[in-house]
């Protein structure tokens, strides 16, 4: 009799487990899609045995293992080596990146954003340099001193950059090729207290390297 109830509680408590692992089962594979090849719990994870291999469904094929995103994960060992570890693609040529700082005595007068006849001579070395190279962008960050409000600096930081990529484009460059970008007041050159005092004719001039337009050239040689 002690035999007979001591089988019965341990086919009881298999039952049980089974109950609760296809209980939790049936919770992990909720929302998944039924053609995963792997149980998927419900944080999008594989969900993995006591002995740390990976629960298959009934799809489960060396074929669907191989195009699923955890197949190396759980079957490394039984998918081409090729799936798994892909060949290392050739070195292509590396993007190379050139930056000129034009300063605003050659582009553009103290609170202007017109190019100056200088500035123009100035961007042409820039289109120059762009036709050496296969071009992928180029990017124009226009900058302005602090005199003046901040919203102020950032519409006319905005202004001298994109006056200077309608130049570029009217010389041949691409439109899509020219990122223009202000930044205000927010990135000067000068040091704090270099060019201290109100608004002058001394202080304008020595501000002149803040009012500039940063440009970088990048593509690959």
């Amino acid at each position: 009799m002690k035999r007979i109830v001591r089988t019965s509680t341990i086919v009881a408590a298999f039952a049980a487990a089974t109950l609760g692992f296809g209980a939790s089962l049936a919770q992990a594979q909720t929302s998944i899609p039924l053609d995963r090849v792997y149980v998927i719990d419900s944080r999008g994870e594989v969900v993995m045995s006591g002995a740390g291999l990976c629960w298959r469904t009934g799809f489960w094929t060396p074929a669907g293992a191989a195009n699923d995103p955890a197949g190396c994960k759980c079957d490394k060992d039984l998918l081409p080596k090729e799936v798994c570890e892909p060949p290392m693609a050739k070195a292509g040529p590396k993007p190379s990146g050139d930056k000129v700082t034009v300063a605003a005595d050659a582009l553009f007068d103290f609170n202007k954003s017109s190019l100056r006849p200088a500035g123009k001579a100035k961007l042409d070395e820039v289109v120059a340099m762009s036709k050496q190279i296969k071009l992928e962008v180029i990017i124009a960050v226009g900058h302005t001193d602090r005199i003046g409000s901040d919203a102020y600096n950032q519409k006319l930081s905005e202004r001298r950059a994109a006056s200077v990529k309608s130049y570029l484009v009217s010389k041949g460059v691409e439109a899509n090729r020219v990122y223009t970008e202000g930044k205000g007041e927010k990135q000067p050159v000068t040091q704090p207290g270099q060019c201290a005092g109100p608004k002058s004719a001394k202080v304008i001039a020595c501000l002149q390297p803040d009012r500039r337009v940063d440009i970088e050239l990048i593509g690959t040689k």
